[in-house]
């Protein structure tokens, strides 16, 4: 059996704090990128994990720097019967390689209606990068190539480029919020973090249909923890909102299957404790994530790479490869 710690998707996720200082020295030069409308508004378009930063991005956004962020789905611009109005809209588009087709050319048809673009990437050669080439301008995530498996160094530095974008915008954190942040997630990946041994585990590996569940910003981390347990380990893994979730899903849910709980605190808000109480109703094993340590909403990061690692252990435990996982293409021809 393939062990975790020899996979190269645990090398990715062991290059994030690293990764994450190297960022922040370069915020602060990142600020005149930082495009907004002059009534602080953005479009965000982004597919797969990058359409789940986007989602990220605008419980930030909103939520901490007063920008206005409306999703953007290419088709309806590729069926608009009618030019739309965008001039001096700005339209931020997320792809970690910058090559999506559907993406590149939807930001370019943006642009004609007069829209100004950013482009979020982690591509640094520019002839290999289309997005990168046709925005007015680049945000590049790193300098650490990407390589062909499941989103995680890259999805982490989108988040990352989220938060620093508000505090460039706003003014809305503390300094230390990102020092210690990094210091907690290398704390965390030196601890050599390892599920398998949870009583948790025999429930999980075995579960029928694996559900992931929060509220605001973890949201985004629900969606995209479900997306790599689907990718690495062939889960039938599905993410959603709270509100979503109690609104008809956690109907679906039996004892056969399992439920991730996304909370900021150790005490529960609200409407999750609303879900624990159906799933305890309808006897579906779950478990709480509640990061110990760490400031809302940067313990979003930390949560994800531990849901990042618990997927590339289940995977190692089924036999199958995280690093070839199939039905994933880093560059999805959508268009």
């Amino acid at each position: 059996m393939m062990k975790p710690q020899d996979t190269l998707t645990y090398k990715d996720i062991m290059e994030i704090p690293a990764l994450l200082e190297d960022f922040s020295r370069r915020a602060s030069a990142l600020k005149a990128g930082a495009l907004r409308s002059k009534d602080k508004a953005v479009y965000l378009v982004g597919r797969g994990s990058s359409g789940n930063a986007t989602l990220f991005a605008k419980y930030i956004w909103e939520g901490y720097s007063g920008v206005i962020t409306n999703f953007i789905h290419p088709h309806s611009i590729f069926e608009a019967r009618v030019p739309l109005r965008f001039r001096d809209q700005v339209v931020w588009a997320f792809s970690q390689s910058g090559r999506s087709p559907d993406v590149a050319a939807c930001v370019k048809k943006l642009m004609g209606w007069g829209a100004k673009s950013v482009a979020v990437t982690n591509e640094a050669d520019l002839r290999n990068n289309p997005l990168a080439r046709l925005a007015d301008t680049h945000i590049l995530l790193s300098g650490s190539k990407e390589v062909p498996v499941a989103a995680t160094k890259s999805f982490i530095l989108q988040l990352w480029a989220v938060l620093w974008t508000a505090q460039n915008w706003s003014g809305c954190f503390k300094t230390k919020d990102f020092s210690g942040t990094v210091s907690l997630i290398r704390e965390f990946l030196a601890s050599e973090f390892d599920p398998s041994g949870a009583g948790f585990w025999p429930r999980l590996r075995n579960a029928g249909v694996i559900g992931f569940v929060g509220r605001g910003p973890y949201n985004a981390v629900a969606d995209d923890s479900a997306l790599k347990f689907r990718e690495m380990a062939k889960a039938h893994a599905l993410g959603y909102s709270a509100a979503e979730f109690l609104h008809g899903p956690v109907g679906a849910y039996t004892s056969k299957d399992f439920v991730f709980l996304f909370s900021p605190s150790g005490k529960l808000p609200e409407d999750m404790e609303k879900v624990r109480l159906a799933l305890k109703e309808r006897k579906t094993p779950y478990r709480v994530i509640a990061p110990a340590k760490g400031k809302f909403p940067f313990n979003c990061l930390l949560a994800d790479i531990e849901m990042k690692l618990t997927a590339l252990h289940l995977a190692a435990a089924k036999g199958l490869n995280p690093d070839n996982p199939k039905g994933l293409k880093k560059v999805t021809r959508t268009f």
